[in-house]
């Protein structure tokens, strides 16, 4: 089969790319820029593009499919080129369910835990040796691509994502999946530029809820309010699994988990966290592993990529990087960081860089999200704001949303820096919350601060 991604270097895509020429596909691509890691890895598969841009002429009616990114533009040369020769065209996720349509397909969706509960999942079945075809948000410890695709394989675990499928198909991701076994943790108002209100929004998860398979397995977080109301209204003839915030202590510095086995110490901590260990071991069961096993896979679980990520720590510091930026996930991160090193000065530092979170309407939403850290920073550029198109957002704007009066808040890259390096660190728990780098952010240098 001859494939050609339009968008070749996005996250997502080009580890489908990969994961289809490993399957012995002919994968072919364009980009009009790519950035590392998505550079390098398609380099040492050979399907790096030799020249960045968009070219009409290497579509052709020798191709098979092509595979639209959301980074494209409806006008795409190339997109028009295969348009008028009437191609077969599919979105990334109406493509992975071509792969996995004869497959039994679990999908994890909710506004936020999505990447970790996937993450915790591999790990599991990783640990214990038993082989899935995948599809998850973040780099995972153990695994070398995001995609894994197979003919021989029984299951296909796909972290649901709630945002647009392509230029040309304005469907949800998750909408596509058609699960059989599905999970929804958490529902918090995101992408606003998509989804105007908060009950539009919803109403995404209740037509997830809807397009499961007849008889499938819903695994639901009962301690989200929405969650629950729509799992639980919903008409779909699906068992339904509550889960919720399983029995645990802290000792110091220390998580453990009860069971009925004893104490299990972790390495992840935050009610979060827990809640997403609670609903990873409902789906791992409908995957058939039992309790005992996912307990001894489980303790050895560090996180995702980027989520509550220690990048630094000695006797009387630790540094973390998350990627939480919307508002429910910033203050669960800074919850959990908090009451995990209650004896400590907890620095939060927040980056605005999302459509969202640039957004002068949307900022409200993050009323409180800081309440937990001693000190507390927001850094956004206004560049990013130019870049988005949106109007300008002022200082003030930011410190009435967080109700803070203490809120620390920069907009030059090189004067947060300056704060950060100034700071003295001594017992002291700092996360760095983002989706961005803070204007140039070098993480290697600030393990040096520890």
């Amino acid at each position: 089969m001859n494939i050609h991604f339009i968008a070749i270097g996005g996250s997502a895509m080009h580890n489908l790319a990969i994961a289809l020429h490993q399957k012995g596909y002919q994968v072919f691509g364009s980009d009009d820029t790519i950035h590392n890691p998505s550079k390098s890895r398609l380099e040492k598969y050979g399907l790096l593009p030799k020249e960045f841009g968009w070219f009409p002429e290497k579509i052709s009616a020798d191709l098979d499919v092509i595979i639209l990114g959301m980074h494209a533009k409806k006008d795409n040369p190339e997109l028009l080129k295969a348009q008028e020769l009437g191609l077969k065209i599919y979105s990334y996720p109406e493509f992975l369910y071509e792969q996995c349509k004869n497959k039994t397909r679990v999908v994890i969706g909710g506004s936020h835990g999505k990447t970790t509960i996937t993450s915790m999942i591999l790990h599991v079945l990783n640990y214990h040796e038993r082989e899935v075809d995948y599809m998850v948000g973040a780099q995972l410890e153990g695994f070398e691509t995001m995609v894994h695709l197979t003919e021989e394989n029984d299951f296909m675990v796909l972290e649901g994502d709630e945002y647009l499928s392509s230029p040309i198909d304005m469907r949800p991701k998750f909408h596509l999946y058609k699960p059989n076994i599905a999970l929804l943790s958490g529902i918090a108002w995101d992408h606003i530029n998509v989804f105007p209100t908060f009950d539009n929004y919803k109403e995404q998860f209740k037509i997830f809820t809807d397009s499961m398979i007849n008889g499938g397995s819903m695994v639901y977080n009962i301690e989200d309010e929405h969650v629950k109301g729509i799992v639980e209204s919903s008409e779909n003839h699906i068992k339904k699994y509550p889960y919720e915030t399983p029995n645990h202590f802290i000792e110091n510095g220390i998580t453990y988990l009860e069971t009925a086995e004893g104490n299990l110490p972790l390495e992840i901590f935050g009610k979060h966290n827990l809640q997403n260990l609670a609903g990873a071991k409902w789906i791992c069961q409908h995957m058939q592993v039992d309790e005992d096993d996912f307990y001894e896979a489980i303790a050895s679980f560090s996180g995702a990529s980027k989520r509550l990520e220690k990048i630094a720590e000695s006797n009387s510091t630790v540094i973390f990087k998350d990627f939480a930026h919307s508002p429910s996930k910033v203050a669960a991160t800074t919850k959990a960081v908090k009451e995990q090193y209650s004896e400590r000065t907890v620095l939060a530092c927040l980056e605005l860089h999302t459509y969202s979170s640039l957004n002068a309407e949307f900022l409200a939403e993050y009323k409180g999200a800081l309440d937990f850290a001693d000190k507390a920073v927001v850094f956004y550029s206004p560049d990013a704001v130019k870049i988005k198109q949106l109007e300008e957002v002022t200082h003030q704007q930011i410190a009435n949303a967080f109700e803070r009066e203490d809120l620390v808040i920069y907009t030059n890259p090189a004067a947060f820096k300056e704060f950060l390096f100034a700071e003295n660190l001594k017992n002291s728990a700092v996360v760095l919350m983002s989706s961005g780098n803070y204007g140039g952010l070098d993480f290697d240098e600030v393990k040096g601060l520890v």
